[in-house]
């Protein structure tokens, strides 16, 4: 769905893994750290990381938000299932979409956008991707980048409160 007078990027609503709607266009003031997961990775544990920063820094203005996908073979489970697993394996609080893909053709509209903003579409599973306040810097990180690296840390610390 697409919500009028909102930043192009920000143009997006999605429904979460527990059937919220969550409006992109209610952030667009706020630093977002988005990343496309799935349960059978060997960087699944970075959903630890995510959700400390995302328990660190909420307050402070900070939304990470997940995009379970199976581009990469590793996400077989349905919404219900990757719920499950966030929540009783990683304690996962931060918002998790509906499954979608986030490359090729098939890719989520939002996850179209990110790509061509930085040139860069996900090349594995725990890409990440950091939207600065007002979409105006958009930054891609690789899956071996850490989500509280320093790296990643520089560019989100300057925007929270």
């Amino acid at each position: 769905m697409v919500i009028a007078a909102c930043a192009e990027l920000y143009n997006h609503q999605f429904t979460t893994l527990q059937g919220e709607k969550l409006n992109l266009c209610d952030y667009q003031d706020k630093p977002i750290l988005v990343v496309n997961t799935a349960s059978k990775c060997g960087f699944t544990p970075q959903f630890e990381a995510l959700e400390a920063m995302y328990a660190k820094y909420k307050s402070d203005g900070l939304l990470v938000i997940g995009f379970p996908s199976n581009d990469f073979k590793q996400e077989p489970g349905d919404n219900k299932q990757i719920g499950d697993f966030c929540k009783l394996t990683y304690a996962v609080k931060f918002p998790m979409m509906s499954k979608s893909s986030v490359t090729g053709v098939n890719a989520n509209s939002f996850y179209k956008q990110l790509t061509a903003k930085t040139g860069q579409a996900p090349k594995w599973n725990f890409y990440k991707y950091v939207i600065l306040p007002g979409g105006k810097e958009v930054f891609a990180f690789s899956s071996d980048v850490q989500p509280d690296s320093n790296e990643i840390l520089a560019k989100i610390k300057p925007s929270l409160k």
